[in-house]
């Protein structure tokens, strides 16, 4: 008596449960599970974006159609493995549109340049900064004029953690 194989009409009809669709099994560490899951509830995080733009200045009429779709994800991070996020602590960097409690997406994979806003580590200490280089070293420089800009000095245990690419913030 032959066992195994193919019977024809077994196994759960393709294109039913919840999605509608066939089915591919996958591998997943059991560590990520969770994480897979609240990925398939919350839809994949993309939320709509309008086709038309929001005016600041003078209103005109919106259009009612969504052009796309969003992943936060994707559109903030370019660099995920490079990616981390920091809260804000502090009002130095209010004049730059980082307010206290803000949360700041960095990327350590992206080279350094002049102006750029940074995370350091200072003395073991972070601060979020603009980074200034000019013919007299590099300073740190704050964006609140009760602050002061700091030098970076051979001695201090200077590290640049990486460059901030978005602020999230909330009203």
């Amino acid at each position: 008596m032959a066992r195994g194989g193919f019977r024809s009409g077994a196994g759960r009809p393709k294109g039913q449960g919840k999605y509608l669709e066939s089915t591919k099994p996958i591998r997943i560490p059991i560590s990520l599970v969770g994480k897979v899951h609240e990925y398939i509830d919350n839809k994949c995080f993309n939320l709509p974006l309008y086709q038309s733009a929001v005016r600041a200045g003078f209103p005109s009429p919106a259009d009612d159609y969504i052009a796309e779709t969003i992943d936060l994800n994707k559109y903030l991070i370019k660099h995920p493995t490079a990616t981390f996020l920091v809260r804000v602590i502090g009002d130095s960097m209010i004049d730059a549109g980082i307010n206290d409690g803000d949360v700041l997406v960095v990327d350590r994979s992206l080279e350094v340049k002049n102006g750029n806003i940074v995370i350091a580590s200072i003395n073991g200490e972070l601060t979020v900064k603009k980074i200034l280089k000019n013919n007299r070293g590099v300073l740190l420089n704050p964006a609140n004029k009760k602050y002061s800009p700091i030098e970076l000095k051979d001695f201090n245990d200077n590290i640049i953690w990486g460059v901030v690419t978005s602020v999230i913030h909330k009203f």
